[in-house]
């Protein structure tokens, strides 16, 4: 079986989720989670769970979101902060924060984070991914 180009969908994603397309963010990354066969697994799911987070905070369906915050800060915790090229530092700040915001009714501040790439070739940190 062929994989799919892993830095083509991740650069995608990162792209998406950077315009505020969370759901087509977590589309792409999701092509190539489906198809991960190492710890990448976990770290593509906690960029996702992130994303949808950010779609149900669009959507105004917190409850989800606040699950969601949960589950992907929890993951993505285990991961270096600059995974694949990737500086998530100031979306897993905001994350945390909008979570919180949420759990005391607040509305969250109406600004979203952007993930940023060290590279635009970015690739996973073992070859067979």
């Amino acid at each position: 079986m062929t994989k799919p180009d892993f830095a083509a969908h991740f650069v995608e994603g990162v792209d998406h989720f950077n315009r505020r397309e969370f759901w087509e963010a977590h589309e792409s990354w999701e092509a190539i989670w489906l198809v991960a066969e190492s710890d990448v697994e976990q770290f593509l799911q906690g960029l996702i769970q992130i994303a949808a987070a950010y779609h149900h905070v669009q959507r105004g369906t917190y409850r989800g979101a606040i699950r969601l915050f949960e589950s992907g800060l929890r993951r993505l915790k285990a991961f270096p902060a600059k995974y694949c090229d990737l500086d998530r530092h100031a979306v897993e700040t905001s994350a945390g924060e909008h979570r919180e915001a949420l759990l005391r009714d607040a509305q969250t501040d109406g600004r979203y984070p952007e993930l940023i790439l060290l590279s635009r070739k970015p690739a996973p940190p073992v070859v067979q991914w």
